[in-house]
């Protein structure tokens, strides 16, 4: 007959070593605000190259050798810095053939080639070095990539914006349920800067028209979540 007593001592015991999670989790408001910006990039990287095939690979090679010494050359005498150029990739590979009456596939010659990564740092030149790069022999222009390179202001700038618009999100969802903000309980960031934009260029003929390029603009983005506690409106 004593058992319910002993229950209901159990009970309470527990309710009273319960911790209460509601205190240690204070109530709260979270949102995202985002920020963008949109700057001249101020920086620009050409990919180019040139190939030559031969009969032989000491042929090919030499020929590639000279090719790529012309574009080295004028990329010096039209004022890019030595630092600013730099090979990338260099190959040297068999051609294969077809012998129909065999079914064999011969080495027929070689083809090398040799590719260098050149940065502009008045992208207002970019067009005249493409130009200098098909002059001098370059046979493939690839990937052109625009960039800003003093972002980190621009960034902070963005940050700051980014975090004004959390608040107002913030205020909105607190006045829309009748409760006001407190101190912020924790700030993250997630995003950043876009990648960069690229514009594929097809290889260039030795006799090409002048090149037309178009910089834009780049555009930095930066969203942070931003958590608020939040306590009743005071009447």
């Amino acid at each position: 007959m004593k058992k319910p007593a002993v229950l209901a001592v159990l009970f309470a015991t527990t309710l009273l070593a319960t911790p209460a999670v509601a205190d240690d989790f204070p109530s709260a408001i979270s949102v995202s605000g985002e920020a963008t910006i949109s700057a001249a990039p101020d920086l620009a990287q050409i990919d180019a190259g040139v190939a030559n095939e031969a009969k032989s690979a000491k042929e090919a090679s030499d020929a590639n050798n000279a090719a790529m010494g012309k574009v080295l050359l004028a990329l010096k005498g039209a004022g890019v810095a030595e630092k600013d150029y730099q090979t990338s990739r260099l190959s040297l590979q068999p051609q294969y053939g077809q012998n129909k009456s065999t079914g064999a596939s011969p080495v027929v010659g070689f083809r090398a080639s040799n590719r260098v990564t050149v940065k502009i740092r008045d992208v207002t030149k970019v067009a005249g070095i493409i130009d200098t790069l098909v002059n001098a022999g370059a046979n493939d222009i690839g990937n052109i990539s625009f960039e800003v390179t003093q972002a980190s202001k621009l960034l902070d700038d963005a940050r700051e914006q980014a975090v004004a618009d959390a608040r107002r999100k913030a205020e909105i969802y607190a006045k829309a349920t009748g409760v006001t903000l407190g101190a912020p309980l924790g700030v993250s960031e997630g995003g950043g800067p876009v990648p960069l934009f690229k514009a594929r260029m097809a290889p260039a003929p030795m006799a090409a028209a002048p090149a037309a390029v178009a910089p834009g603009e780049e555009t930095l983005s930066v969203t942070v979540n931003v958590s608020w506690a939040i306590k009743p409106k005071e009447q």
